[in-house]
C-alpha cells in the first residue's frame, strides 16, 4: 500500500507540473506574440513559434505522464513508463517542423525586407518571455534529474535550447536595429530556425535511443557495481550484470554465485540485503537476481568484499 500512495502521489506531482509547463507556455507566447506584433520583425516570430510547438509539447506531455504512472496490467507486465519517450519523440518533430515554418517566413522576409518598428519595446517584451522560460527550463531540467522523467528533460532540454535562441534572437535584432540593415532580420531568423532544428535532432536521437533499452550512464552502473560488492558478503561473486532504463525505471539483473552448500534461506538474505540497498539509492529500481551455485563462477566476475 505504501508503494502504491508514493506512485498515486509522484503521479499527482507529476501531472501538476505538466500542467503548469502548458500554463506557462501559453503565457509566454502570448508574451512573444505581442513582441513580434509590436515590431513586425520575422525573428521575433520565429520565437514566437517556437512556443507554440512549447504548448503542443506540453499537452503531449501530460499525456504521456499521465499514461506513464499507469500500474502494471496483464497487457503491460513491466508498467507504461516508456509512454514518455513517445512525447519525446513527438516533441522532437514538432521542433523540426517549426524550424521548416521558420525557414520559410525568413526566406520570405529575405526577399521582401520589412521595417522593423519599435524594436526596443519589442526587445524588452521579448526580454521578459526569456527570463520566464529561463527559470522553469532550469527547474524541469533538474526535476527530470530527481524522478528519471524523459518528458520532462526533453521539455527542459527543449526550453532551455529556446532561450538560447532568444538571447540571440534580441542580440541581433538589436544589431539589426543599431545598424539598419533590414535583411539581418531574416538572416537572424534562418539561424534560429537551424538551431532549432539541431535541437529537435537532439531531442528525437536521445529518445529513440533509450526506446532501445539503452544501459545506465557508466558512472551509475559503477555505483550499482560498487553497492553489490559491498553488500553481497556470504556470496562469492557476480556476474552478468546488465541494466536498461524505462522512462523513470531502471531494470537491474544479474546473477549471485553462492557457495554449493549454503541453504535457500540464506541466499535469499543475501539477496534481500543487495535489493534493499539498490533500492535506498535508485528508489525506481526494479531487481532481478538469479542465484546459483559455485561451479557457475567466473573470473570476470564483480568480487565481494
Amino acid at each position: 500500500m505504501a508503494g502504491e500512495a508514493t506512485i498515486d502521489e509522484g503521479a499527482r506531482l507529476a501531472k501538476r507540473i505538466a500542467l503548469a509547463s502548458v500554463a506557462i507556455a501559453v503565457v509566454v507566447l502570448g508574451v512573444k506574440y505581442a513582441a513580434y506584433a509590436v515590431t513586425g520583425s520575422v525573428a521575433l516570430f520565429s520565437d514566437a513559434l517556437e512556443s507554440i510547438v512549447n504548448v503542443v509539447a506540453g499537452l503531449i506531455a501530460l499525456w504521456a505522464i499521465t499514461i506513464s504512472y499507469k500500474p502494471a496490467d496483464n497487457d503491460h507486465p513491466f508498467g507504461h513508463t516508456k509512454a514518455e519517450y513517445f512525447s519525446a519523440v513527438v516533441e522532437g518533430v514538432l521542433i523540426a517542423s517549426a524550424a521548416v515554418w521558420i525557414l520559410v517566413e525568413a526566406w520570405d522576409a529575405f526577399r521582401n525586407p520589412r521595417i522593423i518598428e519599435m524594436p526596443i519595446v519589442g526587445l524588452a517584451i521579448n526580454g521578459v518571455a526569456t527570463v520566464a522560460n529561463f527559470g522553469w527550463a532550469m527547474y524541469l531540467i533538474r526535476l527530470s534529474r530527481a524522478k528519471r522523467s524523459p518528458a520532462f528533460a526533453a521539455d527542459g532540454r527543449h526550453l532551455m535550447a529556446d532561450v538560447v535562441t532568444s538571447v540571440g534572437v534580441i542580440a541581433g535584432l538589436g544589431i539589426a536595429t543599431w545598424t539598419s540593415i533590414p535583411v539581418l532580420d531574416p538572416i537572424l531568423a534562418a539561424i534560429v530556425a537551424l538551431n532549432v532544428l539541431r535541437e529537435g535532432f537532439k531531442v528525437v536521437s536521445h529518445s529513440l535511443s533509450s526506446l532501445m533499452d539503452q544501459a545506465m550512464e557508466p558512472a551509475e552502473e559503477a555505483q550499482v557495481r560498487e553497492i553489490i560488492s559491498s553488500h553481497a558478503v556470504g556470496a562469492i561473486e557476480v556476474h552478468d550484470l546488465r541494466t536498461r532504463l524505462s522512462g523513470r525505471m531502471i531494470f537491474i539483473e544479474f546473477h549471485l554465485v553462492v557457495p554449493s552448500e549454503m541453504t535457500v534461506g540464506a541466499s535469499h538474505v543475501i539477496c534481500d540485503r543487495i535489493e534493499e540497498a539498490l533500492a535506498a539509492t535508485f528508489t525506481t529500481a526494479n531487481i532481478q537476481i538469479h542465484v546459483e551455485p559455485e561451479e557457475e563462477a567466473q573470473a570476470t566476475g564483480i568480487p565481494v568484499i
